[in-house]
């Protein structure tokens, strides 16, 4: 499985972190795509989460 934490985006005061994470489908066997934005400390949790 693919992580990757692609950048930090600065929005006003707030620091933002758009991570992306490759999931395997258990039904097809496909692989697609997870993107969120978020904070920088809620990145490893995501990321983590299968």
């Amino acid at each position: 499985m693919a992580k990757k934490s692609v950048g930090t985006i600065q929005t006003g005061s707030k620091r933002l972190t758009k991570a992306i994470k490759m999931v395997k489908s258990p039904k097809s066997g496909a692989y697609t795509f997870v993107e969120a934005v978020m904070t920088p400390e809620q990145v490893n949790d995501f990321l983590n989460k299968k």
